[in-house]
């Protein structure tokens, strides 16, 4: 698979909704972690990122404009001792408390489906980076419909031990914009990780559609130490 410029995935498609990126910096000392959200309904787009313990979680910018916050309000990540975990919905929670029962991140996503928003049926995506004495992996997962038949779900899980420096992996929810929304297909694309925290964050923020999107969360953690430092940028202030 060739290797993309994250950037330019991102300003080649103005609406690839939620997305989730893993990797490892350039210096190979850093996991690297992104999750964006995006909107095109006044509700979706009435949001923030906020801090929440070792993660963050949605919260509404205006309560007086929030709708139905079945969906959108939710924890994007969370911190279980070495792993973090983040997710485009409340499936965070389940793999949390599952995993905290020693299940695999696998297995403990077999009791969800794509989310019931038809005729969209948008994709769950799911990511979760394991650090531990200099090393890392990580592993994906997208839960998504048969082409748009509620009655079979699809499960794909990835796996990527020991990542390759400056290298990352990057999921999406939906293939580009449309009615209904085109759900994403294939493997994760694999894209290049590059700079440091702050320069990564500002590449990815500025990529993202103009118009669409809502808020970005980026963290690099210290594969040595587990240490991290996280960035939050919300279009709404």
């Amino acid at each position: 698979m060739q290797t993309k410029k994250l950037t330019e995935l991102l300003t080649n498609n103005a609406y690839p909704g939620r997305g989730i990126v893993i990797g490892r910096s350039a210096d190979g000392k850093k996991a690297v972690i992104a999750y964006f959200i995006m909107g095109r309904s006044e509700n979706s787009r009435n949001r923030v990122f906020v801090t929440d313990g070792e993660g963050i979680r949605t919260q509404a910018f205006d309560e007086s404009k929030m709708e139905d916050p079945s969906l959108i309000i939710y924890a994007p990540v969370r911190v279980l001792g070495n792993k973090t975990i983040v997710t485009n919905g409340d499936q965070t929670d389940t793999i949390y408390e599952n995993m905290d029962k020693q299940m695999t991140f696998e297995q403990s996503l077999r009791s969800r489906e794509f989310e019931p928003d038809a005729p969209n049926y948008t994709p769950r995506i799911s990511g979760i980076v394991h650090v531990l004495n200099g090393e890392c992996n990580y592993a994906m997962s997208i839960l998504k419909s048969n082409d748009g038949d509620p009655s079979s779900c699809l499960r794909y899980n990835f796996a990527y031990n020991n990542p390759k420096n400056g290298e990352g992996r990057f999921i999406h929810t939906y293939e580009g914009d449309g009615n209904p929304l085109p759900s994403f297909s294939g493997e994760p694309r694999k894209v290049e990780i590059a700079g440091d925290i702050d320069e990564f964050t500002e590449s990815v923020w500025n990529a993202l559609n103009e118009d669409n999107k809502v808020s970005l969360f980026t963290r690099f953690i210290d594969i040595e130490t587990g240490k991290y430092e996280s960035r939050i940028i919300n279009k709404n202030k």
